[in-house]
């Protein structure tokens, strides 16, 4: 920075900011605000004054140097002080982050967030109030945590339709599958070292079963479709179930597990009508969900490995896309929540909220499509009995639905027990299917005497 840059930006008035929440990612936000005020003065043209940090326990320990006059645990503090522009919400949870945000921007103030599932439950809301009072909410650490894919969607990729979306988008199950594929692991032993390391929550639950990832899918979902997706409409399948046998198949095979968010646009010039009568312009089709995947070992999401993100995106006119980074931590969120805070003291913030309008419901006929008419190859393990028949009873209930066998294993007995009960492991990989057949036919397969459910199954992905 030159001196007489310098000088612009001393005699121009501060940009006031108040940070809501000090925990990890708070922690890190403040680092920045007051460990490099030089550089972020630069970027945003004019100095970034952090003015209130709303806490819960205003005497408790934390990992950034904040001088108490900054601590509060009074919101109205913030609401009240004229000289904040902009409010930094990464206090977590719903209910009183929505109220704290609403009370905000009707206080004049515009808002950065890193509230996940604030937005996915609320956006609307959050948008609408936003709207109605003029001011603007940034979002990039919401999805992807240092990963810029907010920012690329909606200025990069600007010019594009998007046409789908695969993503790794939760740390913590990444973490989990790393360990149990690359040094055969259990899930739980792997879990507790995640624990142990913070890269999961003592109550891990939002992240496996995964609730975490179909937070972020929302939200992507209203950037690249214009739609807003109910979070139960989001058929959602988390890792806690995967079993160690499936991870060793899946290497035979060729293949890995990662738990995906995917969403893919289908044009309705290329669908059937509903009622199953020829063509028909019925709309666009969005199809969604979370679930662990079967990829290739060499795709690029099959080679993402332990906390890492990564995202696929596929435009119209830029063609394939890969975003990948950190999409969690202190530092990585707290890298986007800042950049979000300079974009709004530059004022292209403001502008971005104002021309996407989004959650405004003014999309294009863009509809849900049924999971039951996705279309997948599909990984399946049956534990049978080791006897003449078994094969053609199976084959023939896969040939009444329609589906058919890419390839085979059939092992011996994977351990005493089995051999006593005289069962062996089958495991069967289908060519392309609509999944209410596949899910249809599994069903009478386990129905059959000879097999032993339940059967185990997971999307292919190629």
């Amino acid at each position: 920075m030159t001196l007489s840059s310098l000088k612009e930006i001393i005699h121009m008035d501060p940009y006031g900011i108040a940070l809501i929440g000090c925990g990890t990612v708070g922690s890190g936000v403040a680092k920045l605000l007051l460990e490099q005020p030089d550089r972020l003065a630069a970027r945003a043209g004019r100095k970034l004054e952090l003015r209130h940090v709303v806490v819960r326990a205003a005497q408790k320990s934390r990992e950034a140097m904040i001088p108490q006059h900054l601590l509060t645990t009074d919101l109205r503090r913030v609401i009240d002080d004229p000289g904040v522009q902009v409010a930094i919400e990464v206090v977590g949870g719903i209910d009183w982050a929505k109220r704290a945000v609403l009370d905000l921007l009707a206080a004049g103030k515009h808002v950065v967030t890193a509230n996940k599932a604030l937005l996915a439950t609320h956006g609307a809301e959050i948008f609408d109030a936003g709207r109605r009072h003029q001011r603007a909410i940034a979002f990039e650490a919401s999805v992807g945590g240092g990963i810029p894919i907010i920012g690329a969607l909606c200025q990069g990729l600007a010019a594009n339709q998007i046409l789908s979306l695969q993503g790794i988008l939760n740390g913590t199950c990444n973490y989990i599958l790393t360990g149990m594929v690359e040094n055969g692991r259990a899930y739980a032993d792997v879990l507790a070292e995640a624990q142990e390391q913070g890269y999961a929550e003592a109550d891990p639950t939002l992240d496996v079963d995964g609730t975490d990832a179909a937070h972020k899918l929302a939200i992507l979902a209203q950037i690249a479709f214009g739609i807003a997706v109910p979070l139960g409409t989001i058929k959602r399948r988390g890792i806690a179930d995967i079993d160690l046998l499936d991870i060793r198949f899946a290497k035979e095979l060729g293949y890995t597990i990662k738990l995906l968010a995917e969403a893919w646009l289908e044009p309705a010039a290329f669908l059937p009508s509903p009622l199953g009568r020829g063509g028909g312009k019925t709309g666009d089709q969005l199809a969604m969900h979370v679930s662990p995947v079967m990829l290739r070992q060499t795709t690029p999401l099959a080679l993402v490995r332990d906390a890492f993100n990564a995202l696929f995106v596929v435009g119209d006119a830029v063609g394939s896309t890969l975003y990948y980074g950190r999409g969690a931590g202190q530092m990585p969120t707290a890298s986007a929540v800042v950049a979000d805070v300079i974009d709004m003291a530059v004022g292209r913030a403001q502008q971005t909220f104002n021309s996407l309008r989004l959650w405004s419901g003014n999309h294009r006929n863009i509809v849900l499509r049924e999971p039951s008419t996705m279309r997948s190859r599909f990984y399946l393990r049956m534990r049978v009995e080791d006897r003449p028949g078994v094969m053609a009873d199976i084959t023939r209930i896969l040939a009444n639905h329609r589906i058919s066998i890419a390839s085979v294993i059939q092992h011996e007995a994977l351990d005493h027990a089995e051999a006593e009960l005289e069962l062996v492991p089958l495991i069967i990989m289908t060519h392309t299917v609509a999944t209410g057949d596949f899910l249809a036919a599994l069903a009478e397969i386990d129905r059959l005497p000879s097999v032993r459910p339940p059967s185990v199954y997971y999307p292919v992905g190629d």
